[in-house]
């Protein structure tokens, strides 16, 4: 019964398309300007689907194991082209990202743990997203949350110009433009449209930041013209900070630029169990990585079988689906649902005291094969 689904899903794949939002381009927005996004890659002659792995530092090692683990269980159709970079191990050359950079141009998908790369820019990932969804079963402060946070990630205050003018004077330069503050708002409006939500939430600082911050806000509300549909409101980035902490049910999709994501993205985990607990994808015209939501390293449990694979796991289910692997990608996560809903088997950062290795034996002893 199991082959037969799996055939069928896998068949199924073959014909369909990745339901992807649409890019901007530099052509003027219009309502009908609408660009489609990339589509998943072909599975292969085997009906296997080729993906880069970049385990990265900290404890992403330990948890792309975990994820190699669980699809061997579940006899998932995905084969991982494997790279080892490392920031800490100096492992992370300009010949080893040209290899990476390959891989991802061939596979167009790819799933990483934690290290800075230029990826981001040399492959125009513009688009950050993070889910933040409540998981049945785990108590926080506040439960039920589903909001998801947009971030611009190819300039801002990431753009790595910086320079020593005179000495002991560094001048870090925030990039702002016109046309990749549009493309992001545009992003953001079309997710808001084909995930049915309601509102948009530009976040800024343009109070005070009035012409880099200035640009971003204004195209943002250009961009939410074009959708009188979606409600759209701005909030300064500090206010925003303590509305996500008081009041997070206010939230449906926030777009901002790459700094503020980025803290924002810590901030909301911390919501709903940590950063243990919340995937994370990047999107191009072309290209997609799958990642964790929160970028922590969680460098102290680092050999210890001790991190949360769950994000990771989720991170993976997300990937499946955006390989039109549906029957996969339901199968992954809702066993590790189960496992955190059962609340017999928790790693240390949601009260537990199971190991990495454990929980990841109970998700596979949940799959549905």
């Amino acid at each position: 019964m199991a082959a037969a689904l799996r055939g069928s899903f896998v068949t199924l794949a073959k014909g369909l398309n990745g339901l992807w939002l649409n890019q901007l381009g530099s052509r003027p927005l219009s309502v009908g300007s609408c660009l489609r996004m990339p589509e998943a890659p072909p599975a292969r002659a085997d009906s296997t689907f080729k993906v880069t792995m970049v385990p990265g530092d900290g404890v992403g090692p330990e948890l792309m194991t975990a994820v190699k683990e669980v699809f061997k269980a579940g006899d998932v159709p995905v084969e991982f082209e494997e790279f080892h970079l490392s920031e800490v191990q100096n492992m992370a050359s300009e010949e080893k990202l040209d290899q990476v950079l390959a891989s991802m141009k061939t596979n167009r998908v790819a799933i990483k743990g934690k290290i800075h790369t230029p990826m981001e820019r040399k492959l125009d990932l513009f688009a950050n997203v993070v889910h933040v969804n409540s998981l049945p079963g785990y108590s926080t402060r506040h439960n039920n949350l589903d909001l998801v946070i947009i971030r611009e990630q190819t300039e801002g205050e990431y753009s790595s110009l910086e320079h020593e003018s005179v000495k002991g004077v560094i001048e870090c330069l925030k990039i702002i433009t016109r046309e990749k503050s549009r493309r992001i708002a545009k992003f953001a409006f079309d997710y808001a449209t084909k995930k049915g939500r309601n509102k948009v939430t530009a976040v800024h600082k343009a109070n005070i930041m009035k012409l880099g911050d200035g640009l971003f806000l204004q195209s943002c509300a250009e961009v939410a013209e074009l959708y009188p549909k979606i409600k759209y409101e701005n909030m300064i980035i500090d206010n925003c900070c303590m509305q996500l902490v008081q009041n997070p049910y206010q939230f449906d999709v926030l777009v901002m630029p790459n700094l503020y994501g980025n803290i924002i993205d810590n901030l909301a985990a911390g919501l709903v169990g940590g950063a243990g607990v919340v995937p994370g994808e990047s999107y191009s015209a072309e290209y997609a990585v799958f990642e964790t939501g929160a970028r922590h390293p969680f460098a102290q449990a680092v050999g210890r079988n001790i991190a949360n694979p769950t994000a990771m796991l989720l991170s993976a289910a997300n990937m499946l689906r955006h390989l039109n692997l549906e029957y996969h990608s339901h199968m992954v996560s809702e066993a590790v649902k189960r496992v955190i809903k059962q609340g017999k088997v928790r790693t240390g950062d949601l009260g537990g005291y199971a190991t990495s290795d454990e929980f990841t034996r109970a998700v596979i002893s949940n799959l549905a094969i």
